[in-house]
């Protein structure tokens, strides 16, 4: 323990001070630490975003999108509709995919042996996919908008 904190006026004082210090700190780098603290999924490969496509006619509104994340030996591949994101990894492996949020929630769903899964509903505003199969093999998805 620091010397200077040899009687209980001194440790308040710092303690004051380390808490205005925290109020000075902009919301933005906060939400940076916590991203930052995402992380912890360090050992998941990092799946890029490969190709995106929207499908529907010229005249009218594009009704699904397509994503396809790459990471060095697996994928996740994402179908986004009105009100879900229907995906499969890619090579097909049963195991479970986490969605998380910027908000930091979490919504864990099964993956079927033939790879696939259905979230529902879909994820508003930024997300990322985190595939555990039951293989032990580990992928998270860049973050990215539905």
């Amino acid at each position: 323990m620091p010397t200077h904190w040899n009687d209980d006026d001194s440790l308040v004082a710092d303690l004051g001070k380390a808490l205005r210090a925290r109020a000075e700190v902009p919301d933005r780098l906060v939400e940076i630490g916590k991203g930052a603290f995402a992380m912890r999924t360090v050992d998941a490969e990092l799946a890029t975003l490969t190709t995106a496509g929207l499908a529907g006619a010229r005249a009218e509104p594009a009704r699904l999108r397509t994503m396809t994340f790459t990471a060095r030996d697996a994928g996740i591949e994402l179908e986004v509709t009105e009100d879900a994101l229907l995906g499969q990894v890619v090579p097909p492996r049963a195991g479970e995919v986490e969605v998380q949020t910027r908000d930091g929630a979490a919504t864990t769903v099964t993956v079927d042996d033939v790879g696939w899964f259905v979230i529902r509903p879909r994820p508003a505003g930024l997300f990322r996919l985190l595939s555990r199969s039951v293989d032990g093999t580990k992928i998270v998805t860049e973050w990215t908008t539905a």
